[in-house]
């Protein structure tokens, strides 16, 4: 027997010791791992929520100015008057608007990284969708109000042209004209579609990339043209895609009141509605109702996707 083999086995050390037991015990080291993310989803995400959820059946007495804590629809009820109404139906307008317009930009976008974008043009594709968002949000939009101006560069390339005319037609529309690009519903438009934008391509070009090509080609050798080819295998294929850039883009467009506060026109968007509410004339529960419609709405659309299919893939 060697001298090293009969002496005894030094005492195992603190750290030593935790570590063979949570070794021993994977349920345990699991549970420890998790519950400071549950925490943290459970007490200040869903809390919060709850906590909102809850405000929104209180009222506020008109007369006092003061919040009543009973419960009560009142406030929901509130939400049905006509002007109300017409700031959820503004919203959901545009944030549909604006999802379809980021859908027809990014769509061929993202198929041109997904099917012919190789190596450093892959890599110069993801910088140039990237990049937009290294940069502050609000300088952004401070600089499309400049580009939207009378006096921008929009203005000053159709006056090169000569369209003015064309520009001038677009703003004198019922409804989504104003003064100018910049105080209109279609700059607002065209905003938050370029601020979005990003959030549509990247889902989309990985839809895209798992395409197989063999089943583009199949469909070619069996005859159909390029837009059956597109219409019946590339975009039933690339639907989930679609449907989780169309979550980001309409969802972060009902929520948004920075955008219309800076270019859009008086009529207001429901984030700014929340705001005032909230801030400005301290109806708390009408603010928190408000909060409330996204919400529903995001989790209709949600279901009404679910049903179409678009999550079997993801």
């Amino acid at each position: 027997m060697s001298i090293a083999a009969s002496l005894p086995m030094p005492p195992a050390s603190m750290g030593r010791r935790v570590s063979g037991f949570l070794y021993r015990h994977s349920w345990l080291l699991l549970g420890l791992f998790l519950i400071p993310p549950v925490l943290w989803l459970g007490v200040i995400y869903l809390g919060s929520l709850l906590a909102l959820l809850l405000q929104s059946f209180f009222y506020i007495d008109h007369f006092t100015g003061q919040v009543v804590r009973e419960f009560t629809l009142r406030t929901y009820g509130e939400l049905f008057t006509a002007a109300n109404l017409d700031v959820i139906l503004r919203t959901a307008t545009m944030a549909g608007a604006v999802t379809l317009l980021d859908a027809a930009i990014a769509f061929p976008i993202a198929y041109y990284a997904a099917r012919y974008a190789r190596g450093r043009w892959k890599a110069l594709f993801y910088l140039a969708v990237m990049l937009p968002l290294w940069s502050s949000y609000l300088v952004r939009v401070y600089a499309w109000k400049l580009i939207l101006a009378k006096e921008g560069i929009i203005t000053w390339v159709a006056t090169q042209l000569h369209l003015n005319w064309l520009i001038d037609g677009a703003l004198e529309l019922p409804v989504v004209g104003g003064s100018s690009l910049s105080a209109s519903y279609i700059g607002t438009w065209m905003v938050f579609a370029y601020i979005w934008l990003p959030y549509m391509i990247l889902p989309l070009q990985a839809a895209l990339e798992r395409v197989p090509r063999s089943v583009i080609e199949a469909s070619a050798d069996l005859g159909a043209r390029p837009r059956e080819t597109f219409r019946k295998v590339i975009l039933p294929l690339a639907f989930p895609g679609l449907v989780a850039g169309s979550i980001f883009t309409f969802s972060l467009t009902l929520g948004d009141y920075i955008i219309p506060g800076i270019i859009s026109s008086s009529r207001p968007f429901i984030g700014q509605v929340v705001l005032q509410h909230q801030g400005t004339a301290g109806n708390i529960p009408l603010a928190a109702a408000f909060t409330v419609v996204p919400i529903v709405i995001m989790a209709l659309y949600l279901w009404i996707a679910k049903r179409l299919g678009a999550f079997n893939a993801l």
